[in-house]
């Protein structure tokens, strides 16, 4: 069946995602119409496709013992000289994302893996375009606001034209919950971690 490449993220909703991937487009960067606005929870990672339906299981039992949490987004900052990045920073809500993308690659689950760099949520506004052009998305958001209540997060699969499209939404189940919700039991045994291609801070 071949592999494919696929991801984790909260998608950032309207009118803030479709409005920072228009500026992103702006900026210059030529990936922005690929790359739904989002907060990563897994970063692309190649997967045998005969893998997908137990991925799929694994999320929708992180997700079912997850409650909502809001997400606030406030002014800018960068990655470099370490990566080509601007992002919009999480001033609330960084946490609740720290602790679920450590449940989404859980060691004994299907997307068990090690980062290339330690987990720092963000929104990606720019990314590998000039210093120039990274420099103005680094002002010209610096006063940037949104909030919204998070209340699920979903897979993505990048497509052979670089584009990365929406597969399937995982909703949170804890009714009422806030933040992190109860650990569930896991197989004994230890999956073998799937592979993973290079990475860098960015999406």
């Amino acid at each position: 069946m071949g592999t494919v490449t696929i991801g984790v993220s909260i998608a950032v909703p309207e009118p803030y995602g479709s409005f920072l991937q228009e500026r992103r487009a702006g900026f210059g960067d030529p990936a922005a119409h690929g790359i739904p606005t989002h907060v990563t929870l897994l970063p692309p990672t190649e997967v045998d496709a005969a893998a997908l339906p137990g991925i799929e299981r694994h999320l929708a039992e992180v997700a079912t013992g997850w409650g909502s949490f809001t997400m606030r987004l406030s002014g800018t900052d960068t990655f470099r000289p370490l990566s080509p990045v601007v992002f919009v920073k999480i001033v609330q809500g960084a946490e609740e994302c720290t602790a679920l993308q450590e449940r989404v690659r859980a060691a004994s689950g299907p997307c068990a893996r090690e980062l290339q760099f330690p987990y720092h949520p963000h929104v990606t506004v720019a990314h590998g375009i000039s210093e120039e052009a990274m420099d103005r998305a680094y002002a010209e958001l610096k006063e940037y606001e949104a909030t919204w209540t998070s209340s699920g997060f979903a897979l993505y699969e990048q497509g052979a034209d670089g584009v990365w499209r929406l597969e399937r939404e995982y909703p949170f189940g804890l009714a009422g919950g806030q933040g992190q919700g109860p650990v569930f039991p896991r197989q004994a045994s230890r999956r073998e971690p799937v592979r993973d291609q290079p990475l860098n801070v960015t999406e």
